[in-house]
């Protein structure tokens, strides 16, 4: 890449720069510098240096902010790694359109951020590009799959983010590095240009500090400027979950859910118990099988458009995680024991549109504008022993499937899921209040947000980096 512009030319063609341009060329160096500093937590795997030269002079409302892409989402110029060894050369020559929206409307894409491979998994513990490290505290992981956009995001070095969501890789990342993570209803984005795993389940989702930015950013990436504002809380109703997304929960996480959930009450929102087995019953198992039958037809696709001389197998043959590698060799390769049939696939859909009627069905009788949980039942691990196994309440357990265990059903079913702050645990870790709502009511959720972030956000913002 070129050498950035000088702060004196304010231009790469030497012209003097308004004042406007001039200071926000010097908040996208400062944003560079940055990131120089916080290098050791993993965040960027490409890092634009020319980023600062390449800021818009004209108006937009997202003018100067600065952004980091998920190595998943093509950016024009710069690599598009997917977090994979086999696709470390592959370099776009046109942004996603969700990329060139953010664009258009004054963002710089600071550079391409870490992940977990292939997006598939959600330590962002990544063997072919390094660990992503959680800015509170560097030993431990950032969650994932899209952990380089939070950790870059809670450490200030860009003020927003795209990540990519099938199951949780938005939302796990925010709670548990502290900010604020938007998965919107399926299709609700662009989504071409994006290292496919799951048609029917992917989804771009922006990640910020703040819930107000995620209002900006989804309001560019859909074209959708209903106003938003923060609602009463006595005018909310939550639904709050029994069962599935509150049984286990890890000591620190119920200790501050326990307190969101009294802050709510002593604001007027409504709390609402609800049964949610209708809707979350194999959900897990109906979710991955759509995900392993989806992601080999799609990938195909992918490398044969963008990548012809990688096949899927060659893709594979370079696999550098063994987690990864694994569901490669025992679901997905020609051949691999646990190949999801067309049968099987079908009968999935077809659960999937039975659990997305009896989610409508369960705001519809309730009156609910949202459900309420923690949005993950642990905070963030350990980077030398997460890809191991976890200890749950005294259970091990598997890591990937108690990490997306709550942020599962309204992947599957297309919903729309809000992750934003709930506080700091008592061991000193972020931890994570998800907000569900109906398909389609994006605009609402982001309002719901907006609110509860002010009685139980409890932000990160502005804690320095360990």
């Amino acid at each position: 890449m070129s050498e950035p512009a000088t702060k004196e030319s304010g231009t790469r063609t030497g012209r003097a720069a308004p004042a406007g341009a001039r200071s926000r060329y010097e908040s996208v160096q400062m944003s560079l510098e940055r990131a120089e500093e916080a290098a050791y937590l993993g965040g960027f795997i490409t890092l634009d240096h020319d980023a600062a030269a390449k800021t818009p002079d004209g108006p937009g409302p997202l003018c100067g902010m600065t952004v980091a892409i998920k190595d998943n989402v093509h950016v024009a110029g710069l690599p598009n790694t997917a977090g994979t060894p086999a696709l470390r050369d592959f370099v776009p020559v046109s942004d996603a359109p969700a990329v060139r929206r953010l664009r258009d409307a004054g963002a710089v894409v600071l550079g391409k951020a870490n992940m977990h491979e292939l997006a598939l998994g959600i330590t962002s513990n990544n063997q072919a590009f390094g660990p992503v490290r959680n800015p509170s505290d560097p030993s431990r992981f950032a969650g994932g799959s899209s952990g380089g956009v939070a950790a870059l995001v809670a450490a200030r070095v860009v003020r927003a983010g795209l990540g990519t969501d099938t199951g949780g890789s938005v939302r796990v990342p925010a709670a548990v590095t502290g900010t604020c993570g938007l998965r919107p209803t399926v299709g609700r984005y662009p989504g071409e240009g994006v290292t496919p795993l799951s048609s029917t389940r992917d989804t771009i989702g922006p990640m910020a500090r703040r819930v107000a930015d995620l209002v900006l950013l989804d309001g560019v990436l859909s074209g959708d400027d209903t106003p938003v504002a923060a609602r009463p809380p006595r005018s909310i109703r939550l639904g709050v979950p029994t069962g599935h997304f509150t049984e286990p929960l890890e000591d620190e996480v119920a200790v501050r859910w326990e307190a969101s959930l009294r802050a709510l009450a002593a604001a007027g929102v409504d709390l609402v118990p609800v049964d949610v087995t209708s809707f979350t019953e194999g959900e897990f198992e109906t979710g991955m099988a759509i995900v392993l039958y989806e992601a080999r037809v799609e990938l195909s696709a992918y490398l044969a458009k963008y990548r012809p001389q990688t096949d899927l197998a060659a893709l594979a043959a370079l696999i550098a995680g063994p987690d990864v590698r694994g569901v490669f060799e025992g679901c997905i390769l020609d051949g691999a024991p646990g190949l999801i049939s067309e049968d099987v696939y079908r009968a999935c859909l077809a659960r999937r549109r039975r659990m997305r009627a009896a989610y409508a069905d369960t705001f519809a009788a309730h009156g609910l504008d949202g459900l309420a949980f923690p949005t993950t039942p642990a905070t963030a691990l350990d980077l030398a022993t997460c890809d191991q196994g976890m200890v749950l309440c005294g259970e091990t357990v598997d890591t990937f499937a108690t990490f997306i265990r709550n942020t599962g059903p309204a992947s599957v079913i297309g919903a729309p899921g809000l992750s934003i702050p709930m506080g700091v645990a008592t061991n000193g870790l972020p931890t994570g209040l998800e907000i569900d709502a109906r398909v389609g009511a994006d605009r609402d959720l982001l309002a719901l947000g907006l609110t509860l972030e002010g009685i139980c956000g409890h932000s990160l913002v502005g804690r320095p980096v360990r």
